[in-house]
């Protein structure tokens, strides 16, 4: 599934207010990437002023640089934009995908600044705090959750064993483990 026409708007916010990002990539006017997850492709050329644009139809043309991205690129990209480019597969010239994973990496959508727009800077401040708590709020209320499940797998219904219960397992494989290597030798010796 292409996504260019839907992105391209997106990616083009970002650069327009980061001119330093547009001048990392301005050396690289006229070429071309592609980033594949499965099942998106997002293809683009960079303009000459530092922007995303559709790729020119020249058929055959060759794509600069891919970046295949894993299937949870999408849910790292919020916390952690510098994880998805480390676990993103890189192929062609190593000087465009270095620039574009720098401008990836560092670039940052300033939403106070979008919804002050529409409703001015007071408000905008106080919606962007508004929606800071409840991320930070949201995040809380899952690992609590998560760690509930845990304790309720573990202590309440046994299915998962609890830590020390493992750890203790493992010594126990572990003494195992060397008593029957002793018992070998012993074997051995007795042959």
């Amino acid at each position: 599934m292409h996504v260019g026409t839907a992105a391209l708007p997106a990616f083009n916010h970002l650069l327009a207010r980061a001119e330093w990002a547009r001048n990392k990539l301005i050396p690289f006017a006229g070429r071309r990437a592609v980033f594949l997850m499965t099942p998106w492709r997002f293809e683009f050329q960079i303009s000459p002023s530092g922007l995303f644009e559709e790729p020119g139809s020249v058929a055959g043309e060759a794509i600069d640089v891919e970046i295949a991205l894993p299937a949870q690129a999408l849910l790292s990209v919020l916390h952690d934009p510098a994880a998805v480019m480390r676990t993103a597969r890189i192929s062609g010239s190593a000087e465009f995908a270095e620039a574009l994973g720098f401008v990836l990496t560092r670039i940052r959508w300033d939403a106070e600044e979008d919804i002050a727009t529409w409703v001015g800077d007071i408000p905008a401040r106080r919606l962007t705090a508004l929606f800071g708590k409840m991320a930070v709020w949201q995040k809380q209320a899952a690992q609590r959750l998560g760690e509930n499940l845990a304790e309720f797998l573990t202590a309440e219904s046994s299915v998962l064993a609890g830590s020390a219960n493992a750890n203790h397992f493992v010594a126990e494989v572990d003494v195992l483990r060397d008593d029957v290597a002793r018992l070998e030798k012993r074997i051995q010796r007795l042959e």
